[in-house]
């Protein structure tokens, strides 16, 4: 997705054009004197953005689909993530 950026008064001034660009998929920002304000997205982006209904599980599988394999997560790819260290002291009152 390509991220074209406009100031506001650009915007006014070139809106058929933006729209243009943001329903071929791409994303446009906004900027006030030099500030981001505001991004205009197509429709179909902003309702996948949205999309409440689909749980974590849904997405993932939804995702692993798409990808067209399974993924299998393993013990040895966790391994090294965590300190083994016994952590802090703490005085205790």
């Amino acid at each position: 997705m390509t991220e074209d950026q406009y100031t506001m008064a650009e915007a006014k001034n070139k809106l058929p054009s933006i729209i243009h660009s943001v329903e071929k998929g791409g994303a446009v920002k906004l900027t006030r004197h030099g500030r981001p304000v505001a991004v205009l997205l197509s429709v179909g982006q902003y309702e996948r953005l949205n999309r409440r209904s689909e749980s974590f599980w849904q997405a993932l599988e939804s995702f692993r689909d798409r990808l067209g394999q399974e993924v299998l997560i393993q013990d040895a790819d966790f391994e090294g993530l965590r300190d083994p260290s016994r952590g802090r002291d703490v005085d205790w009152p």
